[in-house]
């Protein structure tokens, strides 16, 4: 049941993202809220214990990035919803697999629309900011930069999603 809900979210979010690339509040709330309620319905106590920490650790791991404004709001949320409905453990994997979705999605997508060299030299850009100036957000390299090329997160977390879900499925 929890994976069920959780897929849907998932696809739901990877769906609004890929057309908006904005994830609404009523979806990740939701989420959330779902994943707290029915941990604690079916598990008690401990499965309370078990969501908060699930949405504790990608809320934590990627609070930096939204600082720096390299991820959107919404797609942090839908993180944190993800983890709460999955738990602690398995939102370990399931971080770590939209992660590297999101960097393959990244990777087509530069070389897609032909802005290798440009990427690769924001990303020096940024790094370099990071280490000058600290956890600042860059004035032009942002989400909130209309000129800036964005990727759907959403589309990364419910392809990690389904991956993940098939990998507990088949016992891989």
């Amino acid at each position: 049941m929890i994976w069920g809900l959780t897929i849907a979210l998932a696809l739901s979010a990877g769906w609004i993202d890929w057309r908006t690339r904005r994830l609404p509040n009523w979806l990740t709330v939701s989420g959330f809220a779902a994943g707290i309620i029915g941990n604690s319905i079916l598990y008690g106590w401990a499965g309370t214990k078990d969501a908060l920490l699930g949405a504790a650790i990608p809320l934590g791991v990627l609070l930096p990035v939204v600082m720096l404004r390299g991820l959107g709001a919404g797609d942090w949320k839908l993180m944190g919803a993800l983890g709460a409905l999955v738990g602690r453990e398995e939102i370990m994997h399931l971080l770590l697999a939209t992660i590297i979705f999101a960097g393959v999605i990244a990777a087509g997508q530069m070389i897609w629309q032909k802005r290798v060299f440009v990427t690769l030299r924001n990303m020096y850009e940024l790094v370099r900011g990071f280490f000058v100036f600290g956890l600042k957000p860059h004035p032009e390299l942002n989400i909130y930069n209309g000129e800036a090329k964005s990727l759907p997160f959403g589309v990364a977390a419910a392809a990690a999603t389904l991956v993940c879900w098939a990998m507990i499925v088949t016992g891989i």
